[in-house]
């Protein structure tokens, strides 16, 4: 089996697990096609999920069975240049923030009333780790366009990265392997029991072609925290090794006022979309 079709035969087994029907779309914009599953009610509120580095939008299938795709019309996309079936556009490559906003501008134009899905109403956006860096940075560039924002163990955005984190992180970075990952994912977990399928698909993204991630300062959050009506959900990992969460909330909470700050607690950064799920779903329908 080669390269392609053991990650694709992987990547499938898990959207398999979400709840029926899933609707897939390939979505063009200026920095490539862009691969979104979808599912929920079709006259639902808009959710647009973005997944962590070097994850695929099949992660969200936990957060759909626990209950967001029946009061959500769910869209999870897979990111441009990190493992998934999204393709990148020869030559334009995503390069800074402003590339990143432009992207998504294009993935909410198609998904709005008149692209091919047709939702309706004010989209809600979220994201876990570096996906949730992501959102961050489109909530604060176009703060209008959001009737929510929920980040889930945002990294660098309220807290750097500790030092420790990096350093066991970098092998997999530099050189990825099927067991450096899951290595890796079983030491930031703390050993959590993770779903089989779900691994077996990080072990295949090492055999993903790697392209460098957009990286840059944290996003300012400032015109989102004033703008009256903005609902704000940033949810904290107690036991992740990325960055301190308690320090991390006190920092959110200070730069969002008005937002709801939580340490989930027994729950490691790389498993949230997982272990959290019923959570997400529970503040999403609230």
């Amino acid at each position: 089996m080669s390269r392609t079709s053991s990650f694709r035969a992987a990547y499938d087994e898990v959207l398999g697990q979400w709840p029926e029907p899933v609707e897939t779309a390939d979505l063009p914009t200026p920095y490539g096609v862009t691969r979104v599953n979808s599912c929920g009610p079709a006259g639902a509120p808009t959710l647009v999920l973005l997944p962590g580095g070097g994850s695929t939008s099949t992660v969200w299938g936990a957060c759909a069975a626990a209950g967001a795709a029946r009061t959500h019309r769910m869209h999870a996309v897979d990111l441009v240049g990190d493992p998934g079936l999204s393709v990148p556009a020869p030559g334009r490559a995503l390069r800074s923030v402003a590339d990143l906003v432009g992207w998504l501008d294009a993935v909410l134009d198609a998904l709005g009333p008149d692209g091919p899905t047709g939702p309706r109403g004010p989209v809600a956006l979220g994201g876990h780790s570096y996906g949730a860096w992501i959102a961050a940075h489109y909530a604060a560039a176009r703060p209008a366009r959001l009737g929510r924002l929920v980040l889930l163990d945002p990294t660098q955005v309220f807290a750097g990265l500790r030092p420790g984190y990096v350093l066991r992180a970098l092998p997999v970075l530099v050189r990825p392997t099927p067991e450096r990952i899951r290595s890796f994912l079983g030491w930031e977990t703390r050993g959590a029991a993770l779903d089989p399928a779900w691994l077996r698909l990080q072990g295949e993204t090492a055999r993903f072609p790697s392209v460098r991630p957009v990286t840059g300062p944290r996003p300012d959050l400032g015109a989102l925290g004033q703008r009256p009506g903005a609902r704000v959900d940033v949810l904290f990992a107690e036991h992740a090794r990325c960055h301190d969460a308690g320090r991390a909330a006190r920092a959110a909470r200070e730069a969002l006022p008005g937002a709801r700050v939580d340490v989930l607690p027994g729950v490691a950064h790389h498993a949230l979309p997982l272990t959290a799920a019923g959570e997400l779903a529970r503040r999403l329908a609230a």
